[in-house]
């Protein structure tokens, strides 16, 4: 049975991106945090990403062709190709990336079915559509990289009037200040 895990970098005051929509800040290039993000996500087979955040990661599917590319942008690239792709979007015309399906509407219970069925976890990246499946009650997990910078706005990580309670599984510290927090969702 498959796990939701909702997982991305995040600000310490919050926020997923900027106020420009920038990300840069979460420490992705740094190496040995990269490689970590690698091996946290090879249980991943499947991604559910709404249009914006399926826009920015359709990098990876490129990625392997710049002979230039540092071996930890060539691991990611490589566990982000093999696994599944669902973009939700009303406005995405077709996908741009190979194993990718694209779904007009998120239905939480359907999503919940299709997760449960999986032999391997899937991630729902992108705080929008993360608000929606947190909304619902069907996230398993959280699995935020907290970077050391408060950037005062942007898109928020959590949804607003959301209350979580969260158990601690696991934490991680890295040198350049990130902390990657593992947490179950309590459910009643």
């Amino acid at each position: 049975m498959g796990r939701l895990i909702y997982s991305m970098f995040t600000s310490l005051d919050g926020y997923a991106s900027d106020t420009s929509g920038s990300s840069d800040w979460g420490g992705a290039l740094d190496p040995n945090l990269h490689d970590f993000v690698s091996e946290q996500t090879r249980s991943v087979g499947t991604y559910l990403y709404g249009r914006r955040m399926y826009e920015t990661m359709s990098f990876w599917e490129t990625a392997l062709d710049a002979p230039d590319a540092p071996e930890f942008v060539r691991t990611y690239a490589a566990v982000w190709q093999a696994a599944s792709k669902v973009v939700y979007s009303t406005t995405l015309d077709a996908p741009t990336t190979a194993r990718t399906t694209l779904e007009r509407t998120f239905d939480p219970e359907a999503v919940r079915a299709q997760v449960s069925a999986l032999d391997h976890d899937a991630t729902i990246d992108g705080p929008t559509l993360a608000a929606h499946a947190l909304r619902a009650g069907i996230v398993d997990e959280v699995q935020p990289y907290l970077a050391p910078v408060s950037v005062g706005g942007g898109l928020r990580f959590w949804p607003e009037d959301l209350r979580l309670d969260l158990e601690l599984l696991v934490e991680r510290r890295f040198d350049n200040g990130t902390l990657w927090l593992r947490y179950a969702v309590r459910r009643d």
